[in-house]
């Protein structure tokens, strides 16, 4: 009678697979009710503005704030995103703190305003109105 024999097969060990992590010049991410939200303000505008111009500035309890405006075009510094038709203007430098945030709109009971979730930030300040990174 023949014997087979098996090799001796040793489990293979994955490597840990961490996620990646958002580049510092990804894109920013509008939801479907920002977008809306902010086409639909543009639209009450006169003249209506080419676009919203979404930056990082010095200020607030922790260091920096959030700030969107609207703007007939973009700089020489800025990159430009389209959502669904709606341009979007970031400066350089306040990618580096932007990359990779979801922008919504949210309406509660006890009011109703764009909310940023970044990944970027370290901590926020009790208002929530400010942010450090």
């Amino acid at each position: 009678m023949a014997t087979t024999t098996t090799p001796d097969v040793q489990p293979q060990m994955q490597p840990d697979v961490q996620p990646k992590e958002q580049p510092k010049t990804a894109a920013p991410v509008l939801t479907p009710s920002a977008i809306a939200k902010v086409k639909e303000i543009m639209a009450q505008q006169t003249p209506v503005p080419s676009g919203l111009r979404l930056s990082v500035v010095g200020g607030g309890c922790s260091g920096f704030q959030y700030s969107m405006a609207f703007e007939n075009g973009a700089g020489m510094m800025d990159k430009v995103f389209d959502f669904e038709g709606l341009k979007v203007y970031v400066d350089a430098t306040s990618l580096m703190y932007l990359g990779g945030a979801n922008v919504d709109y949210i309406e509660t009971l006890e009011g109703a305003g764009f909310k940023f979730d970044n990944p970027n930030v370290k901590s926020t300040c009790g208002c929530g109105s400010s942010f450090n990174v």
